[in-house]
């Protein structure tokens, strides 16, 4: 009872298997390559994601670095500044001092001048001098001085 369409029915689903064969062989081959492409690229993503790290590494250690560096010129340069600080603060009492002692110099000299001296007879010579025989400068001598002044331009007393 085999009909010439059976035998061929049964020879086309053989044609057909082996039809089915080779496109399975196909797309396996193409799953394959698609695997490996795959595979190639997670490795050359990991590779990337590597080479940026290792420049984030790099990065960080010369940002630490810098920032030694600069924490470094902070301390030398406070250190600095609180030198010459001290040194104003010294310069400052120095120059308060010194505008002091002008001054008590300036009413010396302005009450020198103010008083009125005779001419001196041979009892007033014997008082300015002490018993040591040494000259009493706060005896009466005549003075006819200037005030002292100060310069600001060089910081030297002068006296005209």
């Amino acid at each position: 009872m085999g009909s010439p369409g059976g035998a061929c029915s049964s020879g086309s689903s053989s044609l057909q298997n082996s039809g089915s064969e080779g496109e399975r062989e196909m797309v396996d081959e193409r799953k394959r390559k698609r695997m490996q492409s795959n595979r190639e690229s997670a490795r050359r993503s990991r590779m990337r994601k590597q080479q940026h790290l290792e420049g984030l590494s790099a990065q960080l250690d010369e940002l630490k670095k810098e920032n030694s560096e600069m924490n470094k010129n902070i301390g030398m340069t406070t250190q600095v500044f609180l030198k010459v600080e001290a040194e104003n603060a010294i310069l400052r009492a120095q120059m308060a001092e010194l505008s002091n002692r002008l001054n008590s110099l300036n009413e010396i000299i302005g009450f020198i001048n103010s008083t009125n001296y005779l001419v001196l007879d041979e009892a007033q010579e014997t008082q300015m001098f002490n018993d040591c025989g040494f000259m009493d400068a706060w005896n009466g001598i005549p003075f006819n001085q200037q005030p002292i002044m100060a310069s600001a331009d060089n910081d030297i007393l002068m006296m005209y």
